[in-house]
């Protein structure tokens, strides 16, 4: 599991700066979603072409916060990156530019809907009255991306938990957008992974900083309870 601490000099900053660290001290369980980005076997599974070795120990975690957010009365939306080799699917500034060909092409192969790389991690519980949604890019509030923010307002959802890997990839920009789009923002550091500790810490410092709030899983179950 990734270290919980962040950089002393960003807390006091922010301290200083807001007058406090968090942004939200309470979560209202039926206006809340647990968003759980990209825990797909291409991601979970050792070995695959995007592992991330972190990946699997969060998964507790995530099973943990979405009991939490279905007995608040909240919605749970399990989102998978799902590309095509054509179309809108297809990303070509990502598959043909930022990894080599053989690994773009065994990303693609895994990520194409219906490949076993593609399902969710077989230890996620995923309940049949979760939301399931696809993205095309980093970003699952991204404009065009994905369908999950129409579907979180047309369940009068504002505010958004977002736990899965890579946290500072398209959890990051998952978040970066959410807040941008209007929806309150929290990240849960201990159900977020990456591929290093210092990646994971970054991050979160960023999001804290300027686009929401982060916590653990222990705090945000307590917020819901409350």
């Amino acid at each position: 599991m990734h270290p919980a601490e962040l950089p002393a000099e960003i807390v006091e900053r922010l301290r200083r700066r807001r007058g406090r660290l968090h942004l939200f001290d309470r979560l209202q369980g039926a206006q809340s979603a647990l968003v759980v980005i990209d825990m797909q076997h291409s991601f979970v599974a050792s070995g695959a072409p995007s592992a991330v070795a972190t990946a699997r120990e969060i998964v507790p975690n995530v099973n943990r916060l979405a009991a939490a957010l279905r007995a608040a009365g909240g919605t749970v939306a399990w989102v998978q990156a799902t590309y095509t080799r054509s179309g809108p699917g297809y990303w070509p500034l990502f598959f043909d530019h930022m990894v080599s060909r053989d690994l773009s092409a065994e990303i693609l192969e895994g990520l194409t809907e219906g490949s076993p790389g593609h399902a969710l991690w077989h230890e996620l519980d995923v309940q049949p009255a979760d939301l399931r949604v696809r993205k095309n890019r980093y970003s699952a509030f991204f404009p065009g991306a994905c369908d999950l923010p129409e579907l979180l307002r047309n369940r009068s959802i504002d505010t958004v938990l977002i736990a899965g890997t890579m946290t500072n990839v398209c959890c990051e920009a998952s978040a970066r957008d959410a807040m941008m789009d209007g929806f309150k923002t929290v990240v849960v550091s201990d159900a977020n992974a990456a591929r290093s500790d210092a990646e994971h810490t970054a991050s979160l410092a960023t999001l804290l900083q300027f686009f929401g709030d982060v916590r653990s899983t222990d705090e945000v179950v307590e917020l819901l309870r409350k």
